[in-house]
């Protein structure tokens, strides 16, 4: 068992919200789980899931594989997903992309030596009307994001 009890808890947790026979329904929740504490998912944890809900490992994988949300290679410490979807695009999104390019000085998909920051395109996230909009952890969502508010942001995440 590659995970902490803790984690096997909280997976049976969200077990019980699925009949008993459908343990392979909890594979999202049971990945996030795993990557909030290990950071990624690597394919010895996938495995681990795979056999915790009772599921073909490759199955699990077609998940973490298909979903943005989830890392399936070593990210930062913060991984900043910026939406660059047309909406976004047209509102700032490709600019506040190229801003946090050249002040973190990485491209999309790579993480800063420091091991601080990972950048990714993500894919819309609901909130065209706020754009230019950007995830962080896929767990905090950032709004209306200026030159400004971006420096906030690296500087908050710094600290």
């Amino acid at each position: 068992m590659l995970l902490s009890q803790e984690a096997y808890r909280k997976i049976d947790r969200e077990l019980t919200k699925f009949p008993a026979d459908q343990k392979q329904s909890a594979v999202m929740a049971a990945l996030a789980i795993a990557q909030d504490e290990k950071g990624w998912l690597s394919p010895e944890v996938m495995q681990d899931v795979a056999d915790y809900l009772g599921m073909a490992a490759i199955a699990v994988q077609e998940v973490a594989t298909f979903y943005n949300m989830f890392n399936t290679k070593p990210v930062g410490k913060y991984k900043i997903s910026v939406c660059t979807n047309l909406p976004c695009a047209l509102s700032g999104g490709d600019r506040a992309g190229e801003y946090l390019k050249q002040k973190l000085g990485i491209d999309y998909k790579e993480t800063t030596p420091d091991g601080q920051f990972t950048l990714i395109e993500g894919e819309c996230m609901g909130a065209c009307g706020d754009a230019p909009v950007m995830l962080v952890n896929n767990k905090r969502m950032c709004s209306f994001m200026s030159n400004d508010k971006l420096d906030a942001l690296l500087e908050e995440l710094k600290k």
